[in-house]
């Protein structure tokens, strides 16, 4: 037993024991809320009397759910930190709302998606939400972006065509023609998604606030919008009762809920201690073993086609991480850095911000709008 804890007694040793924690923590997290997504948006929950399967298809009711999680975590980490100011409505609550309904939007269309594609194709899509942050960060922020963002920004559009136009796409309950339905909730994804960065960011520059007020308000507020919306459609209680019916339907949208916070807290211990370039690659390979296990779990039969895309779009990806470290070791680096710094951020974490105290990480793949450390992106957000 002593053999075996003496590497833990250096501290290289303890931090490479860190580092391994927070990389399995951070996959193991974002894999179980795939997986989650998946089982509850695109399988059947039981059947009917008639023997017929019964699915869910209400992803507002989720997004509630995982804002009310994400919300009770951002009050509870203030609590025990003693952060009192943090409970405060600093900003008009407008201006959080209006990074709500564009997260709520986005969050409903990701998980509706599932309906009509596959998780692989849900994935690599949400590989290209570069493109649209790219293109809002020009068109409100002014920023500018260098020629291997644009390089790979187009790299990850081939691979993402070239898988979705060589093989089946559509989800295992679905039929192949209505496949065009979860794409274009794919491109509402990407186009609200790229926009909740932007309004967040906007939000940090005009009000000196702390990352958790806003996890907490503008969760709050997406609650808040997702009831409403609920109600006034009459669905809550519908779906309440399907939860009743159903209770492994519950636990698996508590489950998808925790696992969401659980990934956000993992990526913010894991850019303080380690640095973003770490986080960057853990994603990408979180991602890429995504895609790997939805085709063993749920039986979905890649072409050999598409996975060279999916090769071309992680491709793309690592080598855009290995370019941002050896540009950050460059002495040149100091021109160019701050724009290839700037786009490794949106890429990685549409929901990053300027700020180098408060970044946001919104998940994409995590679900909920979350505090992560300087230099942060999310992915995630899941």
């Amino acid at each position: 037993m002593n053999r075996l804890l003496a590497p833990l007694n250096n501290p290289e040793g303890w931090r490479r024991a860190r580092m391994a924690m927070c990389t399995s923590g951070i996959i193991a997290s974002l894999l179980l809320y795939a997986y989650l997504q998946e089982r509850i948006m695109a399988t059947p929950q039981g059947r009917n009397e008639q023997g017929e399967p019964v699915f869910f298809r209400d992803s507002l009711f989720l997004v509630l759910q995982n804002r009310l999680c994400a919300a009770l975590a951002a009050a509870v980490v203030m609590a025990v930190r003693r952060q009192w100011d943090g409970f405060r409505c600093i900003a008009p609550l407008y201006k959080y709302a209006s990074v709500s309904v564009s997260n709520v939007v986005a969050t409903s269309a990701q998980y509706s998606a599932l309906v009509w594609v596959s998780m692989p194709a849900q994935t690599l899509g949400k590989c290209a939400k570069m493109i649209p942050v790219l293109v809002w960060g020009t068109l409100m922020s002014g920023k500018r972006y260098g020629w291997m963002d644009y390089g790979v920004a187009t790299a990850v559009a081939i691979g993402c065509t070239v898988f979705l136009l060589s093989g089946n796409i559509h989800a295992k309950h679905s039929d192949a023609g209505s496949s065009w339905i979860g794409l274009a909730l794919m491109v509402v994804y990407l186009a609200f998604d790229g926009f909740t960065s932007t309004f967040q960011e906007k939000l940090f520059r005009g009000y000196t606030m702390s990352a958790y007020n806003q996890m907490l308000y503008v969760n709050l507020t997406s609650a808040a919008i997702s009831l409403f919306g609920l109600l006034v459609s009459n669905r809550l209680w519908a779906d309440l009762r399907f939860g009743w019916q159903h209770p492994q339907f519950l636990r698996d949208t508590l489950t998808l809920s925790l696992s969401a916070v659980s990934a956000q807290f993992f990526i913010t211990f894991t850019i303080k201690e380690f640095g973003a370039l770490l986080y960057a690659t853990v994603m990408t390979t979180r991602q890429f073993l995504t895609i790997f296990l939805s085709n063993i779990l749920f039986a979905h039969a890649m072409s050999g086609a598409q996975w060279l895309g999916t090769a071309m779009v992680f491709g793309a990806l690592y080598w855009k991480t290995y370019i941002h470290q050896w540009s950050k070791k460059s002495p040149s680096s100091s021109n160019s850095g701050d724009d290839h710094g700037a786009s490794h951020r949106r890429h990685d974490a549409p929901a990053g911000v300027q700020r180098p105290e408060h970044r946001i990480a919104v998940d994409r793949g995590s679900a909920a709008i979350s505090p992560i450390s300087p230099g942060g992106h999310d992915k995630g957000r899941p």
